[in-house]
């Protein structure tokens, strides 16, 4: 999924209240009463309420919709999927609680837990996930390039769902699981459109209110399949602002932020009173220029751009060095990560490829970064001042992020830096970027060879050889710069003691249905 907060990929922001006082009312109190979210459905849960404080506002609350990564950070708790990644991002049963694979690949059948309910105590059953899935593919919405290879979805009965596709498909699991815009909705909440402000989900938790500008509150659900949370309910408030975030938390007004700036790493973790959650992630920052412009055509002047620049400058300037380089997407911590270091900071080496691609001097690149990104802002002066010897005037453009997005769509950029999250399979990480069909493939990439080994990397039934497989693809990719890997940031929480059970997680995933407040 490309890196998103707020709408991202359609409109992102680390916008919401800049004040913590302009984050407790004021606000618009949607309606909840037409969706079904949080009362309808099971007794009370008594347990504490935990204050999370989120950098923005949803654009939406319908999973299949928004590709916002404020939105799934709220949506983690309301919806599920068919599968999920554990702890070490291995798919395991959610609202299937096991499937069988046919002997040629091609059949997945999934036996749907028993009991489950949704939000309202209607019964979920087998047809909720083929209207999910046809849904997502027959509308095209946001992730159905995930469905591609899906021929049919088909319910037997109420238990038990059949996925058939056209070829062997190894990260149908992934792609199904790995976040919550693959999750399972309702069809009349869909219908009456009150999954945009009033889902109702399966999850752990249900709507309760939500204040527009302000904050979402949800509550326990006593009915959940995987057991009632222990909290009675979480309050996800939006501030912007990093240091009122931690100014909050130190106060024991939020219990929880993801609100901060790397560079407030070491003040939390000077504070007693105060939990630092850091883990590596599965997320990567990257440059991209735009092949379809001279001189960036060539490889060489891709490749020039590489040695140009200094990695480990844009890293501590970007994430105060939290951050691990990797010149490729899949970071160290997956089993999918191969070895690759082919650049280094070498002014003679890139002067050379420069030369070689017809010269640089005097070239203008359009470099476009947004304020929603600080990451963009501060590492594009810095790029800014490392190609200037080689006599490349980079021109600053700072727009707003749906901006940036149409911008990138219509090809009118020339560099721009960004991030990618929520991938697990090596698929994700590289078909929709960088095969010459892939739907995200704006900088105009193209590789025979590359899409060769991406279409077989998918189709490949054995691990092994698809480790193989992906490995040649990321290198001719990184070979020939359709990307410029920079890092892999870190995941970066906090909250305070008395918020047991949490624990923050690679694929950066906000699930609370496992934590207790102890007040």
């Amino acid at each position: 999924m490309k890196l998103d907060r707020r709408t991202l990929l359609a409109a992102s922001g680390v916008s919401g209240a800049a004040l913590l006082a302009a984050c407790s009312g004021g606000g618009e109190d949607v309606d909840l009463d037409g969706g079904g979210g949080g009362s309808d459905g099971g007794g009370a849960v008594d347990g504490a309420e935990l204050i999370a404080a989120i950098a923005g506002e949803p654009d939406q609350l319908d999973p299949h919709s928004t590709t916002a990564y404020f939105s799934f950070q709220v949506l983690e708790n309301i919806f599920d999927t068919l599968v999920e990644p554990d702890e070490n991002l291995e798919m395991v049963g959610a609202l299937a609680e096991d499937w069988e694979v046919s002997d040629d690949q091609l059949s997945y059948t999934f036996t749907l837990r028993e009991g489950v309910t949704w939000h309202d105590g209607s019964e979920f059953t087998a047809d909720d996930v083929v209207y999910s899935y046809n849904r997502i593919i027959d509308e095209e919405l946001a992730n159905a390039w995930r469905l591609a290879a899906i021929e049919s979805v088909e319910a037997p009965d109420a238990g038990t769902v059949v996925i058939t596709v056209g070829a062997p498909t190894p990260d149908l699991l992934a792609n199904l699981g790995n976040f919550k815009g693959l999750a399972i909705v309702k069809q009349d909440n869909v219908d009456s459109g009150d999954i945009v402000t009033s889902p109702i989900g399966t999850g752990p938790f249900k709507l309760a209110d939500y204040v527009t500008g302000d904050s979402i509150a949800l509550e326990a659900n006593p009915d959940f399949w995987g057991g009632a949370p222990a909290l009675g309910g979480v309050t996800f408030r939006f501030i912007s602002e990093g240091s009122t975030a931690v100014t909050a938390l130190q106060n024991s007004e939020v219990h929880w932020t993801d609100s901060f700036e790397p560079q407030r790493v070491e003040q939390i973790e000077g504070n007693d009173a105060l939990v630092l959650g850091q883990v590596p992630s599965n997320d990567y920052w990257y440059l991209a220029l735009n092949i379809a412009n001279a001189p960036w055509d060539t490889v060489e002047a891709r490749q020039g751009i590489a040695y140009a620049i200094d990695r480990e400058a844009i890293i501590q300037a970007s994430t105060q060095g939290t951050a691990v380089a990797n010149q490729l997407a899949i970071p160290e911590t997956s089993s999918w990560y191969h070895e690759y270091s082919t650049y280094s900071t070498d002014p003679d080496k890139a002067q050379e490829l420069f030369d070689a691609a017809g010269g640089v001097d005097g070239t203008i690149i359009r470099f476009m970064a947004t304020s929603e990104y600080p990451e963009t802002v501060s590492s594009a002066q810095l790029i800014a001042d490392q190609l200037s010897p080689f006599g490349i005037t980079v021109e600053i453009s700072t727009v707003d992020f749906a901006t940036w997005l149409a911008e990138q769509n219509a090809g009118n950029f020339d560099m721009l830096m960004m991030g990618w999250l929520g991938n697990i399979d090596p698929s994700g990480f590289y078909y929709a970027q960088h095969h010459s069909e892939g739907a995200n493939n704006r900088q105009s990439y193209s590789n025979p060879e590359v899409d060769r080994l991406l279409e077989e990397g998918g189709a490949e039934p054995d691990e092994a050889r698809r480790k193989e497989i992906y490995a040649e693809a990321a290198t001719i990719i990184a070979d020939e710069c359709s990307y410029i890997y920079l890092y892999n940031p870190a995941v970066l929480q906090a909250w305070v003691p008395e918020v047991e059970g949490y624990e923050a997680r690679g694929d950066a995933a906000i699930r609370f249905r496992d934590t207790s407040l102890n007040q």
